[in-house]
């Protein structure tokens, strides 16, 4: 069981910025795993709650990740900024995919290169 967090590379985000993308995705998708996928976010909690993080080039990209994990019934989480800090409000900067088996993860993150 795994976690897969996808962030844009193309927003010049800082890294404490982006961290935070990165764990607002995680927790969001989490929750909706435990609201969902109650039995994958159980053997995911047991087993240490991995996670990777990867990137994609832009918002296309990212979005289209996230519609194609919500359409085949994977928890996921869609992070856009409210436009406090360093980008505009509403910009998409993240999307977390699981926790699910790996395999099923894999098949729609497996070709993204780690950040």
């Amino acid at each position: 069981m795994k976690q897969v967090i996808i962030v844009r590379n193309d927003l010049g985000m800082s890294k404490g910025k982006l961290a935070v993308q990165v764990a607002h995705a995680s927790v969001l998708a989490a929750f909706e795993a435990f609201r969902s996928k109650k039995e994958w976010f159980e053997e995911w909690w047991k087993s240490g709650q991995k996670k990777i993080v990867v990137k994609v080039s832009g918002e296309m990209e990212l979005l289209e990740l996230y519609e194609k994990a919500v359409r085949n019934g994977l928890p996921a989480s869609l992070v856009k900024d409210a436009g406090l800090t360093e980008l505009p409000p509403g910009t998409t900067t993240a999307v977390a995919v699981g926790p699910a088996p790996d395999e099923v993860v894999d098949k729609l993150t497996g070709g993204l290169k780690l950040l």
